[in-house]
């Protein structure tokens, strides 16, 4: 049996009518820029995820960047990462001329440590972005009474939780802003790049929409040095023939973990992912620990199982960031974890069959050990 780590293409047979019907529409009308579609799917997302506006961008690097700026970020300043992230969250600082400056993550879920973030923040942070890593939501409770102590915002980085909750409040709506990423592989993914910025602070979502259309709100009268970053009519049509569908396809992800957990209880060796008492996941990424990390991946890949590791190098100690100064044993949680984490396959049109398969395979794995 052959398990894919992702399959897109069922979810695609869901919506193609759909998608289709409108595509139609917008390419006999040669709306390919803005107009109706883009202004409904931002005000559906808005809603879903309980913030007061969204704004569509071109993807989910410049949301970061471009949430970052509306709230004052800029070059000199630091910006608070967990060294447990995707290179796109310190980048996105860096590109603005900051300095991301990580800190450790919690040894549970592998989540922003909050006491890490008190230790680091000086006169020159500017901004906390915590990241909401494999459907699950950071503990913003807890980030947002220091954040507020220094008179500095948090900025959610939520391109991996769309639909969670966190103590019954939605993803993207806990913190001054939030951004998220509409890659294909998200729970709610386009046909291509794509991305938002929410935020309930109305002048902060004129700033991001300024800065988003070369800084501009009336052509050719510029205000400010901005950027092109538009989301694409195309992808608002997709975005919102999946929104419609995706509490139904984050529940199946759900029953998806809660069978890994059954089918993996007591496996020596591996072990599972913790939800955190608050929490409402949405498993964006299913991720175990295993020792001998690579040799348990490498047998998965020879049995046909898809999986990834999420990831593999934390922040300070890829190449990109090795001018931060930080070495190993800087961040030991993180990095203890860099070298077991193992993404299982998981999409919500994943079968008991093929999780049993992928339980078979892993067990076998570990048990050789």
């Amino acid at each position: 049996m052959k398990v894919p780590f992702v399959d897109l293409g069922s979810q695609q047979s869901e919506i193609a009518d759909e998608v289709r019907l409108g595509l139609d529409s917008v390419f006999e009308r040669t709306a390919f820029v803005g107009g109706p579609e883009v202004t409904a799917f931002e005000e559906a997302y808005a809603s879903f995820v309980g913030a007061g506006h969204c704004v569509g961008v071109g993807n989910g690097t410049d949301a970061l960047e471009l949430a970052m700026r509306a709230v004052g970020v800029r070059p000199g300043g630091e910006v608070i990462v967990p060294a447990n992230t995707f290179i796109a969250t310190a980048e996105a600082v860096s590109r603005i001329g900051a300095l991301p400056v990580p800190v450790d993550v919690d040894e549970s879920q592998l989540l922003i440590d909050p006491v890490a973030v008190e230790r680091a923040i000086t006169p020159r942070t500017q901004a906390i972005v915590p990241v909401h890593l494999f459907g699950q939501t950071a503990f913003v409770e807890q980030v947002l009474p220091l954040a507020e102590a220094a008179g500095i915002p948090v900025i959610e980085d939520a391109a991996q939780s769309q639909g969670a909750q966190r103590n019954g409040r939605g993803s993207g709506s806990l913190a001054a802003a939030a951004a998220t990423s509409f890659y294909p592989g998200k729970n709610l993914g386009a046909a291509g790049d794509a991305g938002a910025v929410m935020t309930s602070d109305p002048e902060i979502a004129r700033t991001v929409r300024l800065l988003a259309a070369h800084g501009s709100e009336t052509k050719y009268v510029h205000e400010v040095v901005g950027m092109n970053s538009r989301l694409d009519t195309v992808q608002a049509v997709v975005l919102s023939a999946k929104l419609a569908r995706l509490e139904k396809w984050n529940e199946l992800r759900r029953q998806a973990a809660d069978r890994y957990h059954v089918l993996l209880d007591g496996v020596r060796g591996v072990r599972l992912p913790e939800s955190a008492p608050g929490n409402l996941d949405v498993w964006h990424l299913y991720v175990v620990r295993v020792r001998d990390r690579d040799r348990v991946l490498a047998a998965l890949l020879e049995a046909g199982v898809g999986t990834g590791i999420h990831y593999p190098f934390p922040v300070h100690l890829t190449a990109a960031y090795a001018s931060l100064g930080f070495g190993e044993g800087s961040f030991p949680v993180a990095e203890r974890a860099a070298g077991e984490i193992l993404s299982l396959p998981m999409f919500p049109h994943l079968s008991p069959e093929q999780q049993e398969y992928v339980a078979e395979v892993l067990a076998a794995a570990v048990g050789h050990g």
